[in-house]
């Protein structure tokens, strides 16, 4: 009888152990993942841009978040700022020069868990108009766990970052257009396998 109450609590004890423990690679969720920046034009305005093709994968250790990984691609095909003669002008050579420089890329160098549960503060190197510059993202963990609709591990997470664009040599109408631009990312990401991923699928 002890062998089997044993038995019984072991097997307990695995079935209350975390579900995703182990280091899991997540590929980002297109329609439910997205990009935002916004700027101070002539201290009237508050305009935002979105980056609406968000490819990247995601490396989460539950157990030890410090070694979590992300890489990213932003096609500037993908940039919306919701006006298209802007959309034209941002990709021409005195701003982004999209033609020769088509992507903008972040992979991150280093996560650092926050004193808080999910907190993270994620330095690495972010890629725009041919120039690389670190960054650093504040991050917040939303939720790890089964997506209900795909049955699948899936994970979630919100960020902010700040960076000045001229650092990157897209400094036109600075100081009257701002220098600062204000980041916000959310991700949604799930454990599919990338080639399961396809632009339009609503889940």
């Amino acid at each position: 009888m002890r062998l089997s109450h044993a038995m019984l609590a072991a097997g307990l004890a695995l079935l209350a152990a975390p579900v995703f423990a182990a280091p899991v690679t997540y590929t980002f969720n297109l329609d439910h993942t997205q990009v935002r920046f916004c700027w101070d034009h002539f201290g009237f305005s508050m305009p935002c841009a979105n980056m609406n093709t968000v490819e990247g994968t995601l490396v989460y250790d539950a157990q030890d978040p410090a070694l979590s990984s992300v890489r990213v691609t932003m096609p500037m095909s993908g940039l919306d700022t919701h006006v298209p003669a802007l959309n034209m002008h941002l990709k021409e050579a005195d701003f982004f020069n999209a033609a020769q420089f088509p992507d903008i890329t972040y992979k991150s160098t280093k996560v650092i868990p926050g004193t808080k549960p999910g907190d993270l503060t994620i330095e690495g190197l972010l890629t725009a108009h041919g120039v690389t510059q670190p960054v650093t993202l504040h991050a917040r963990l939303n939720k790890i766990g089964e997506q209900p609709m795909l049955h699948v591990p899936a994970i979630g997470f919100n960020a902010t970052a700040s960076i000045e664009r001229s650092a990157f040599g897209v400094g036109a109408y600075v100081p009257m257009v701002s220098d600062a631009v204000q980041i916000s990312i959310t991700v949604e990401a799930d454990a599919r396998k990338p080639a399961g991923m396809k632009p339009g699928m609503k889940h």
